[in-house]
């Protein structure tokens, strides 16, 4: 019996993609409850599996090992943590002033659109009380699903240190188990692709954590200088949504900006902050990302935003931060494999020409001779 090699037609092939892809999309959205600190914790296992390594080569036993290397990862979370909250203190004890400004700030801004546009401002107002109220009302049926968000959150807190734990115990287990699934024929492959995995991921996330220490101190020197209140504060939380691609820079502004107005009457500081802004941006995009983030993960930004987009809405804000060395590995594995080429050329940032008229005109030109 002869084993003939069976070929689908380009539509057949791209419904099973498209069938599949929803099908995964669905598990991962039902699932993400159980999935997502899978994912995380493997993510900050491989981020962890050198420091593992190297107490191992001091000769301390590898679950002490271990053990001690999630302490120092708790360690430097908890005092991170605990330098924003007394940082933040600070900025929520101002809120009532800062809201009296603000709501000073709104009112001349009504003022002057009411002059401008020939609008009521009877009806400005009138529009911004419906508003709130219909946003009062929509917060207070959502408070039960922040309420159990919240509780799902501190479920996870726990969960993900076991994990991380048990997949940096397991490891060589989870690895011979990889590579015994695609068989001894592809071991080559896959070993390669294990390696390049737990590179991609390692130099990722030391990029971002060295990403976002330098714009942290950027932004809080830049602003300190220009005189912004808790500047400290806003510029470890523009650094933390900075680690978020493209979305969290805009974020980070606005939040800056709308303190600069309530904080500041001249409209100097706007101006001010706005330069800081693009010039951090200008070495954010220029030197940090190319040096230490960009070059560890081709992916271009057509694919980006759309899987930050479609990871938001999976897993929420922290998917966004995930999302892309998730995709990077995908990439990694794409062009390894023959029939997958297409498609990891598709995630990268390689241009093909987009003309190729020359080859075309000589051609002609030969056949006209002839």
């Amino acid at each position: 019996m002869i084993d003939k090699e069976l070929k689908l037609p380009f539509f057949a092939r791209a419904t099973i993609f498209i069938v599949g892809l929803f099908a995964l999309l669905t598990m991962f959205y039902i699932a993400r409850g159980i999935i997502f600190p899978i994912i995380c914790a493997i993510i900050i296992a491989i981020a962890l599996h050198p420091v593992v390594n190297f107490f191992v080569r001091r000769r301390i036993n590898r679950v002490v090992a271990i053990i001690i290397s999630l302490f120092i990862t708790f360690l430097f979370i908890a005092a991170f943590a605990t330098f924003l909250f007394s940082q933040a203190n600070r900025f929520i004890d101002s809120l009532p002033i800062l809201a009296d400004k603000f709501t000073a700030v709104l009112n001349q801004a009504i003022t002057w659109a009411s002059g401008y546009f020939e609008i009521n401002p009877q009806n400005i107002h009138n529009w911004i009380t419906k508003t709130k109220g219909e946003f009062i009302n929509t917060s207070s049926a959502a408070i039960g699903q922040t309420l159990v968000t919240v509780g799902s959150g501190v479920v996870i807190l726990f969960l993900v240190p076991v994990y991380i734990f048990l997949i940096l115990f397991y490891q060589p287990l989870l690895i011979e188990f990889i590579r015994r699934l695609f068989g001894v024929s592809n071991k080559k492959e896959v070993n390669e692709i294990i390696t390049q995995t737990k590179k991609l991921i390692q130099r990722y996330i030391g990029g971002l954590l060295v990403e976002a220490v330098i714009v942290a101190a950027l932004y809080s020197a830049g602003l300190l200088f220009i005189g912004i209140d808790y500047a400290i504060l806003l510029g470890f939380i523009a650094a933390l949504l900075n680690i978020i691609p493209y979305i969290g820079g805009i974020i980070a502004l606005s939040l800056i900006i709308i303190i600069t107005v309530a904080t500041k009457d001249s409209a100097t500081y706007l101006l001010l902050v706005w330069a800081l802004s693009i010039i951090i941006h200008l070495i954010d995009n220029s030197f940090i990302i190319p040096k230490i983030v960009a070059s560890k993960v081709k992916i271009n930004a057509l694919i980006s935003i759309t899987v930050i987009i479609a990871a938001s809405a999976l897993f929420g804000i922290p998917g966004m931060i995930i999302c892309i060395p998730l995709t990077g590995i995908a990439k990694l594995i794409f062009d390894h494999i023959e029939p997958l080429k297409p498609w990891g050329f598709l995630l990268g940032d390689t241009m093909p020409p987009l003309f190729n008229i020359k080859p075309l005109r000589i051609m002609r030109l030969k056949k006209k001779s002839t």
